[in-house]
């Protein structure tokens, strides 16, 4: 392997490592917002012991409502008292009631504890413009207008400054089913009154592709001015059995031919990104819209015994070496994509952390943040290197993944994936440039790639530092286990 030198104008986006908080099963729900009578560490309703866990992995931003809930919601109906708010029914999750307790001024004082920037998605498919519209002003305005006088006896007397917006969520699908054409005529009306107020620029966000469409982004980068897009969404999930009808596959005790599945259809990720960059190339020599693959993760069946409507799922190592794999599959095209939303943050698909009354636990896929966050705003180092397979049946992948940044003091990072269940890695890297007299690291494995942690059990996959490597010459020498996602910084 050699790492090479960077160009500094290349940087590592920390809104690669977001995080998606939807109005979903458990998520805010019993995870970010509970009942005032839960025995935990609480700021109003607020869940202080899952808020402390997201600070500590620096969530750069926080993705919300949605998700296919984004497009039913009116915002509203979620601000004002709290006992005066209207309920609705949550028809794509359950059909549980909502009581809209937790609304706009909740979230946004979620991201203020969190030091994180607020991802809202507007309704698109059953709003309007104007409805949008007033979102925004009530938000970043600080005229005496109706909206800003609301939000002031509301209790915020100051503008929250939202600069991102999600404009529509999924469109092809459960926010429209509408064609690419057609949502390309309804986003450039909807952007148009999206407007910037003093301080706050707007990034207007484009609900872009499902996987490998590749005619949807097409058509947004043809119809769609770049001056009114920020950014242009991807959505990719990866299914252990890679079907959406049937069993997706189970979350825990699954043989290796899961294993392998899963791994291999979540290795696409790097084929799909490379796919709809070189189409938005075509359009925008300067790389100036955003890629966000702002939902991704792995979908399995739900837990048994649970509502199929809330996609609660427990989360093994195996989830964690693809969490790996996928932020650096991301970071090797850093120079399009420059934000990502895992799915979901809490309780809900490959979250990072669950909940279970006053219990909570941190995931392996959590910790594999916690590892990646020193890439976040970093400068991108390239590497080569080829990998040996690991081979399973008739079919191989590749056995290792990396990417490398340098952060601005000057240490080097290199987060090294080993998907082979069962052999370790040798590796020789060379850094020309790079000037070094010292390496640690830290490392997540486990006994079992299926392995996963329990609220009785909570530290059955931990990080642990990490011994395997060393100087050898001029040369960095590491052994990489089995099954392992390790960092290694060198300074």
């Amino acid at each position: 392997m050699t790492v090479q030198p960077g160009d500094p104008k290349l940087i590592i986006s920390k809104h690669i490592q977001g995080q998606f908080a939807e109005h979903l099963g458990r998520c805010i729900y019993d995870g970010i917002w509970v009942d005032e009578k839960l025995n935990v560490p609480k700021q109003g309703r607020i869940r202080m012991d899952v808020v402390q866990a997201l600070q500590k992995i620096h969530v750069p931003n926080l993705r919300w409502p949605g998700g296919c809930f984004a497009d039913t919601y009116h915002w509203h109906d979620g601000v004002g008292p709290s006992a005066q708010r209207p309920k609705m029914l949550n028809l794509w999750w359950g059909n549980t009631l909502e009581d809209n307790s937790f609304g706009t001024h909740e979230f946004l004082e979620v991201c203020q504890l969190l030091g994180t920037e607020p991802y809202l998605a507007a309704n698109v498919g059953s709003g309007t413009v104007q409805e949008m519209a007033n979102w925004m002003e009530y938000l970043n305005s600080n005229e005496d207008t109706p909206m800003v006088l609301e939000r002031r006896k509301n209790g915020h007397p100051e503008p929250y400054k939202v600069s991102w917006w999600g404009i529509g969520n999924e469109s092809w699908g459960c926010g429209g089913n509408m064609t690419a054409n057609y949502y390309t005529d309804v986003y450039k009306r909807y952007a148009t009154f999206a407007h910037d107020y003093p301080g706050t620029r707007l990034k207007r966000i484009v609900s872009g592709a499902n996987g490998d469409d590749a005619n949807w982004t097409e058509t947004c980068m043809k119809n769609i001015p770049l001056n009114q897009m920020w950014g242009l969404t991807l959505h990719q999930y990866t299914l252990p059995t890679g079907s959406w009808s049937g069993s997706k596959g189970k979350a825990t005790g699954f043989g290796e031919d899961m294993y392998f599945s899963t791994l291999r259809n979540g290795l696409k990720m790097d084929a799909i990104v490379a796919k709809h960059a070189a189409i938005m190339d075509k359009y925008d020599k300067d790389k100036k819209v955003a890629l966000l693959v702002d939902e991704w993760g792995v979908w399995t069946d739900v837990e048994p015994g649970t509502n199929p409507g809330f996609l609660y799922q427990q989360n093994t190592l195996r989830d964690a070496l693809l969490a790996g794999t996928t932020l650096n599959i991301f970071n090797n095209h850093c120079d399009r994509v420059r934000g990502a939303n895992l799915a979901q943050a809490v309780n809900v698909l490959q979250a990072v952390i669950l909940t279970e009354k006053e219990k909570m636990l941190l995931t392996p896929t959590y910790h594999v943040f916690d590892l990646y966050q020193v890439h976040q705003d970093a400068e991108y180092l390239p590497m080569s290197f080829s990998s040996p397979d690991y081979a399973f049946g008739n079919e191989k992948i590749p056995a290792l993944n990396a990417s490398a940044s340098k952060d601005k003091n000057g240490a080097v990072h290199i987060s090294l994936v080993n998907l082979d269940p069962k052999n370790a890695l040798t590796l020789e890297t060379a850094l020309p440039g790079v000037n070094w007299k010292a390496v640690t690291g830290r490392i997540l494995t486990s006994a079992s790639v299926s392995d996963y942690n329990t609220f009785d059990k909570p530290n059955t996959v931990q990080l642990a530092d990490f011994k395997g490597a060393k100087k050898k010459g001029a040369n960095l020498a590491v052994t990489l286990p089995a099954k392992s996602v390790v960092v290694l910084e060198l300074k």
